[in-house]
């Protein structure tokens, strides 16, 4: 999985927002959307404890190894994506 993320301006409302592609690299409408489905129960598992407020969030399934990955793998790989995007610059 890939994770892009982007703070928004004060006057663009809070919460966090997140959303999910797959290309049709991915596999077929069947395989997009069980990766798709995926991708969304780690961001509902993930991203109440350690997504900031006033952040967008896009989850992008990569071929195969989104589908394929042990579910455990997944959330991991989507938190050290949030420590990379939120720790401190270098």
């Amino acid at each position: 999985m890939m994770v892009q993320a982007r703070k928004r301006a004060p006057d663009e409302g809070a919460g966090i927002r997140v959303g999910f592609t797959c290309s049709k690299k991915v596999g077929n409408a069947v395989a997009r959307n069980r990766a798709k489905r995926r991708l969304r129960e780690a961001a509902r598992a993930v991203l109440p404890s350690q997504g900031k407020d006033g952040w967008d969030y896009v989850l992008i399934g990569r071929a195969e190894a989104t589908a394929a990955r042990p579910f455990e793998g997944l959330l991991d790989d989507l938190r050290y994506a949030l420590r990379k995007v939120h720790g401190p610059r270098k």
